[in-house]
């Protein structure tokens, strides 16, 4: 990369200006700008990877359902969809590191409160405001990124954020477990850990991210934000309510399903027509745009609604501690760690990326697949193995997906087309977690059942349902053998569904057309297509 006298000694004004005309940061600018970016994301992933391993003994603290507990997951992942799109257009119309500061503030808001939480309707509430800082934070960064990095440059970093990211996801349990299992600590430290790290990310970030802004009118599409963000929040809810607070055919499903479809129609007619909207319509013109889209939804559906319940499975069906719930999913981080980093530094090398598309998106369905024939009694190792396989498959397509997309797409839109990416796969995500938690809680329904029939145990139909998490505690030992060996049998059925929705995932990548990266950064870019308009 270029250097420029902004890297002598004596030059500080230097940096900010000669970024600004030539579109172009060095790479002593790159490493401070991400080193603010890196501990705010670590902050947001470990926060909420704190969370997973911690759930279960929450949910049995607080007298949970199994429904609660999905919840707990899908109020976070429904407020981060539906504001992913909004925070990416900001980024293109305000300054980057205003935003970033701001998302992280309303997620240090959010973790207090969940944390001082007294019923689980509560933290479900403070888990949403958690979820808009979130969908922040995670769009920004992957924006930021973007705005100073070139596609074809952006491998020989990927491993410095493939470290954070795998440590976060790797601490997060363990811590998470540790302060579960320590007395004097409680399950609230697992929301007020991360509130001293976020606090220094604020103050890091304000020191480091100077990025500049390229100024332009500003029109923002406050109507098209609201409907987008109506229409997916009233889907999404019926998704996750319907079969069980209303039957699927009755008229509270029609009216809530209804009402989502006519505010989503109304947002596409509303985006069509005005001049920044939060959604170009536009973008999915681009052939890879689309596919790379449909592949984000079934890879986020697969992904987070499968994964959520590993540490569930661990914990109920296997009996483990949360720490040890935490150490058992640690292939399927090495996994991710080592594909993402290698497949990064190779792209960078070479410049072809769709073969890591490919190669990952079969990794996902085989170790989907394979964990689809597991039980209450699997043997470890190959659970291990399995998880490591899937590990490697979502290291090389979740991060690839967004890459393709940025290198097509033009400068004025790479906030926008980066959080459609980020916005399609949190809402499979929260799909994801809705239905295939729906699925979990019918299955282990039935199965406790024909448990507890093969004991004598006559029980009425649908007289089941209290019986799972939150009693499991206080249930006579060889019924709660029953339903752990439920939740264990019934986990199969997640992955089966989750390895059928990567095949479509699949097929979505091997319809994409690799182009080649471009060796602009996105600054350098908009720089660009500045002095062509003037």
């Amino acid at each position: 990369m270029p250097t420029s006298n902004a890297d002598a000694p004596g030059s500080a004004p230097g940096p900010e200006s000669t970024a600004e005309e030539s579109g172009r940061m060095t790479h002593s600018q790159i490493l401070k700008a991400l080193t603010g970016m890196l501990l705010a994301m670590m902050t947001a992933f470990l926060s909420s990877t704190i969370v997973s391993t911690a759930l279960p003994t929450i949910i049995t603290e607080l007298h949970g359902s199994q429904d609660q507990y999905t919840w707990v997951v899908t109020a976070t992942l429904l407020a981060s969809t539906a504001s992913t799109p909004i925070w990416g257009k900001l980024a293109d119309l305000f300054s980057k590191k205003l935003l970033v500061q701001l998302s992280i503030a309303v997620f240090t808001l959010g973790s207090i409160g969940a944390g001082f939480a007294g019923s689980v309707s509560l933290l479900i509430a403070w888990r949403a405001v958690q979820g808009l800082g979130l969908g922040g934070v995670q769009a920004l960064i992957v924006i930021v990124i973007a705005a100073m990095i070139s596609p074809r440059e952006r491998g020989k970093y990927t491993g410095p954020i493939a470290a954070v990211m795998s440590v976060a996801t790797v601490a997060g349990p363990l811590l998470g477990g540790f302060i579960v299992d320590t007395s004097w600590l409680g399950w609230r430290w697992c929301f007020f850990a991360g509130v001293p790290l976020a606090v220094v990310a604020l103050v890091v970030v304000q020191r480091t991210l100077n990025i500049p802004v390229v100024t332009r009118k500003v029109r923002v599409d406050y109507l098209g934000a609201a409907l987008i963000a109506g229409g997916v929040c009233a889907m999404l809810i019926w998704v996750t309510l319907a079969g069980k607070q209303f039957a699927w055919g009755s008229a509270e499903s029609w009216s809530l399903a209804g009402f989502g479809v006519v505010l989503l129609a109304l947002a596409i007619v509303v985006e069509a027509r005005v001049p920044e909207p939060i959604i170009p319509l536009r973008l999915f013109r681009d052939r890879t745009t689309a596919l790379a889209t449909l592949a984000s939804i079934a890879v986020g559906t697969a992904m987070f609604g499968g994964a959520v319940f590993l540490g569930q499975y661990f914990q109920v069906a296997r009996g483990y501690s949360p720490t040890a719930a935490g150490l058992l999913t640690l292939p399927m981080v090495a996994g991710s760690m080592i594909a993402s980093t290698g497949s990064g530094v190779l792209i960078t090398r070479y410049g072809r990326w769709k073969g890591y598309l490919v190669a990952g998106s079969a990794f996902m369905v085989a170790g989907f697949g394979l964990l689809g024939t597991v039980d209450h009694t699997t043997n470890l190792v190959l659970m291990g193995g399995y998880l490591f396989l899937l590990g490697c498959g979502t290291g090389m397509t979740m991060q690839n997906l967004v890459l393709a997309v940025q290198n097509t797409v033009a400068p004025s839109d790479l906030g926008a087309a980066s959080s459609a990416v980020s916005f399609f796969r949190s809402l499979g995500g929260t799909v994801g977690v809705s239905v295939l938690g729906a699925v979990l809680a019918t299955e282990v329904t039935d199965l406790i059942a024909k448990g507890l029939a093969a004991l004598g145990v006559q029980v009425p139909p649908g007289a089941t349902g209290d019986v799972g998490l939150g009693s499991l505690n206080e249930l006579p030992p060889q019924l709660g053998e029953v339903v752990r060996g439920a939740y264990g049998d019934g986990t199969a059925s997640i992955f089966v569904i989750a390895a059928a929705l990567s095949v479509i995932s699949l097929l979505a990548v091997l319809g994409i057309r690799e182009i080649p990266l471009s060796t602009r950064s996105g600054l350098e870019r908009q720089a660009e297509s500045s002095a062509a308009g003037s």
